[in-house]
């Protein structure tokens, strides 16, 4: 994983004193809440219902032991011993004190941490798969190519104050795990016919209250070009992004307004003009970069032979004390675990959603049983999901009873990967300023439904996505079932949609009708899988069957 050099540690440094300096002056009353506010949003900080939110940045959702016990440290020492994983690859601490703040941007400066850019009208953190470096199916590792565009886009001059937040996802494989085609820029890594590493470019995707999945906008990029490219988007976006509408402010609205084609004009042109004065390519620092991802030996290593097989309950029972064994063990093993580019390895998800839990919380009790298993097990290397999960992604398939055993004794053992229980939920009214309606409570009722009921395994994956008001901060529009918290007259009430995919086969849910009540919708949840499981067809997901019968079945269950 990339590790800062003297650069980074510096800038990083600097901004902590900077921003200590003006929580002082707030704390003094020599700053106004609204002189205040555009500097500590640079700095990841929001003012939410009840307290401070601190979000601090993880890029592409890479990072090692050290700082996993320092987010650990971090909750116990500034919060309420917990944070919140983010489908940004964040965390995010909820319960933070203005007076507390640069202590604790300090201290995660020293382990080369920060919340730069996590919030405000600027370019946030750069996103990537989270199976990044340890998938088989990957053109190349995405993550040194993200890291470049991180740091192209901090303190960029030219791009600190964009009409509207920007956000940025780089994948190198045709299946999507980062929902590419619903960010403002979506790059794909790709290679040519004859062998070249390029940049594919999708420009205009984005959720919130007018959702759009962004069109392509160029094939291929020389990969020594791609920041020049990134750079022409931006800039086209910089100069005609709406200022006199937040509404319509976003990138998203700009392309559609325009037309593809007279934005892929407009950027064509800017990037040539880029070129024609002699931008240098960053070739030599993304070598340098390069380096730092370069898969630890043992993986470098074949396999011996096909591989070693997934362990099961039944063979763990000689294991040593401890080791996980029978039913739960081969569950988790089934649903939890991803193919590995190494056939002896798989990458082991580590649900942040128990039944009844608060989808994407861990204790920080949790976070160092984590950071600790990332040191034995997984090369010291973590990631956090765009699903709300971690991951522990290179770990030996005959550690995997230990692996599971330690998650299970702390309450991480959830069996769950991609199926309803699995919730993308935002934080909504429980914490939110900018709520209608609660996600957290909703997405812990249902969940417990199906664990209760054992519903969940008959109805296989099914992704089920929760956002409080139309931000979407849920994803609901992505959801192959998706829940919408609006108010209604002083009461919360929430749509359902169905038919949602942020994956490679990128869909924008629809609304099945009138809303339901908080009851109403859990029910009605029930009555959309009751559909499914009576009309499927032998290997369909939930999302196969919706595409194929349509709305119409769903929508007589429902309303009658």
């Amino acid at each position: 994983m990339y590790r800062y050099d003297s650069y980074d540690q510096a800038m990083v440094d600097a901004r902590v004193a900077e921003f200590r300096d003006q929580a002082r002056r707030r704390l003094e009353g020599k700053l106004t809440e609204d002189q205040f506010k555009p500097l500590r949003l640079m700095n990841g900080l929001y003012l939410q219902l009840h307290a401070y939110m601190l979000r601090v940045a993880i890029p592409y959702g890479t990072l090692d032991a050290r700082q996993m016990e320092m987010l650990a440290d971090i909750a116990d020492k500034y919060d309420r011993g917990y944070g919140h994983f983010t489908t940004r690859q964040n965390i995010q601490y909820n319960w933070i004190k203005l007076e507390d703040c640069a202590d604790a941007l300090a201290d995660l400066a020293t382990v080369e941490m920060h919340a730069i850019q996590t919030s405000g009208n600027c370019i946030r953190n750069i996103s990537s798969d989270h199976f990044a470096g340890a998938a088989a199916d990957e053109v190349v590792d995405p993550r040194p190519y993200a890291e470049l565009m991180r740091q192209w886009s901090s303190f960029h001059p030219e791009f600190t104050y964009l009409p509207r937040k920007f956000k940025i996802a780089v994948i190198a494989s045709e299946k999507d795990r980062a929902a590419m085609r619903l960010h403002d820029i979506g790059v794909r890594i790709v290679k040519n016919d004859a062998g070249e590493v390029g940049a594919q470019f999708y420009a205009g995707g984005g959720m919130g209250r007018t959702p759009m999945i962004a069109p392509l906008i160029r094939d291929f990029v020389p990969i020594d070009q791609f920041i020049t490219y990134a750079e022409a988007c931006l800039r086209v976006y910089n100069r005609y992004g709406r200022r006199d509408n937040k509404y319509k402010a976003r990138i998203k609205i700009l392309v559609h307004e325009l037309g593809a084609g007279e934005y892929i004009r407009q950027v064509e042109e800017e990037f040539a003009h880029l070129l024609s004065v002699g931008v240098e390519p960053p070739t030599a620092e993304l070598e340098r970069i390069k380096a730092h991802f370069e898969l630890p030996e043992p993986l470098r290593l074949p396999g011996q032979g096909a591989g070693t097989p997934l362990p099961s309950g039944g063979a763990a029972e000689s294991g040593a004390p401890g080791q996980a064994r029978g039913g739960a063990f081969d569950q988790w093993v089934k649903r939890n675990t991803h193919p590995h580019r190494h056939p002896e390895y798989v990458s082991a998800v580590i649900s942040l959603k128990p039944a009844g839990g608060i989808p994407g919380d861990a204790t920080s009790d949790q976070m160092r049983v984590v950071a600790r298993l990332a040191r034995e097990y997984s090369f010291d290397e973590l990631r956090v999901m765009h699903t709300q999960n971690l991951l522990l992604p290179h770990v030996a398939i005959t550690d995997l009873p230990a692996v599971y055993a330690a998650l299970d004794e702390a309450g991480l053992g959830a069996a769950n990967m991609d199926t309803i229980e699995d919730i993308i939920a935002c934080p909504g009214l429980d914490y939110c300023s900018l709520a209608n309606a609660r996600s957290i409570p909703l997405a812990q009722r249902i969940s417990e439904r199906f664990a209760q009921t054992g519903r969940t395994s008959q109805v296989g994956e099914l992704k089920l996505k929760i956002s409080g008001c139309i931000n979407a901060c849920g994803h609901h529009h992505a959801g192959h079932i998706g829940i919408l918290g609006v108010d209604k007259k002083g009461v919360e009430n929430y749509q359902l949609s169905l038919g949602g995919s942020e994956a490679e086969d990128v869909a924008l849910a629809k609304i099945t009708g009138p809303g339901f009540d908080e009851d109403g919708v859990i029910a009605a949840v029930e009555k959309v899988t009751d559909v499914y499981l009576a009309s499927r067809t032998a290997g369909e997901r939930f999302l196969d069957t919706y595409r194929r019968i349509g709305m119409e079945p769903f929508k007589e269950a429902l309303y009658g």
